[in-house]
């Protein structure tokens, strides 16, 4: 039975119990699995990242805003946010990744202090929309889906290690004192580039999407999968692409600690892929079970609160 009454015309917890979800295994990764995103990674640390800064007309009493820019692989401008302690130095960074409803601005409610704070955009989204990507999360989501190493993740990922570049730029006294957080697309995004980024010390994973693509594909949902599985039917051989961001598949390569939240129920990212990811985890890892995800319900505040009481202990060793 669902955990809470819903309107959904498919069951959010798609059978799982508990005990369930943590038994599932991600799938058996392509044999150049590894050696594709190596690739991605060292081209992407061969681009000059380029940051600019100015100061926002956002204000803030903890930290000055500014608006960033780099530049990212494919000769793309992302743009975001950069928040800096109004008060003490930098003595650390943090790179907080958002979910496909985009970013309007910053968040100032942060797991650590005397840190910089960067806000990126993925390409395509919001401050980085440039034509002719849809910022449509159901079109994004399919943009040169056909193409393995054109795939508009490969870029959003490249998107997170230029992200990595810009702060090191800018501070290079951080190295080895980065770390990152992202939230359901910002969740998967992360899942799939932190196994090769060994600039960032941890990470944290919050209802993330693309974990294993070939179950989850057999699930309806009301996100951005959904877009997937119609194209799917139509064009089957997309899944020859789909192997390669899954980001189940490559958290079994990731060796930094991963504190992860995941859903029971959840209409647009299924559970059973938000459980693959962390049970692919082969090192350090922490997890946070959410009553629910995308989903409004009675203990989200209260569960929201031991949320950040862990983040702040998970990222003060940075």
């Amino acid at each position: 039975m669902s955990a809470f009454p819903h309107s959904f015309s498919f069951d959010p917890t798609y059978g799982y119990e508990l005990a369930e979800l943590l038994k599932i295994e991600p799938p058996k990764a392509p044999a150049d699995f590894e050696s594709f995103w190596q690739l991605s990674y060292q081209t992407a640390l061969a681009v000059d990242p380029r940051p600019t800064l100015r100061r926002s007309a956002l204000q803030n009493e903890e930290y000055l805003v500014y608006d960033i820019e780099y530049r990212s692989t494919g000769v793309f401008t992302i743009g975001g946010w950069l928040l800096l302690p109004r008060n003490g130095i930098v003595k650390r960074a943090l790179i907080v990744g958002h979910g496909y409803g985009g970013r309007t601005g910053p968040d100032f409610a942060l797991p650590i202090r005397d840190a910089a704070v960067l806000f990126p955009c993925f390409r395509g989204l919001s401050r980085s929309a440039r034509a002719p990507i849809s910022t449509n999360p159901q079109w994004h989501v399919l943009h040169d889906l056909h193409q393995r190493d054109r795939y508009i993740m490969r870029g959003c990922a490249e998107d997170l290690w230029l992200g990595v570049s810009a702060l090191l730029t800018l501070y290079p006294w951080i190295k080895g004192r980065i770390g990152y957080m992202g939230t359901s697309l910002g969740g998967g995004i992360g899942a799939l580039a932190l196994p090769w980024e060994t600039r960032i010390a941890r990470g944290h994973f919050c209802i993330p999407t693309f974990g294993h693509q070939e179950l989850r594909l057999s699930f309806e949902s009301n996100g951005s999968l959904s877009a997937i599985r119609s194209f799917y039917k139509q064009h089957p051989e997309v899944v020859e692409t789909l192997l390669y961001f899954d980001a189940a598949v490559a958290a079994s390569f990731l060796r930094q600690p991963i504190h992860m939240a995941a859903a029971a129920f959840d209409p647009m990212v299924p559970p059973p892929g938000q459980f693959a990811i962390y049970n692919a985890l082969p090192g350090k890892k922490q997890l946070l079970v959410l009553a629910a995800g995308h989903f409004e319900y009675a203990d989200k505040p209260k569960q929201e609160k031991i949320l950040e009481q862990q983040l702040k202990e998970f990222f003060s060793s940075l």
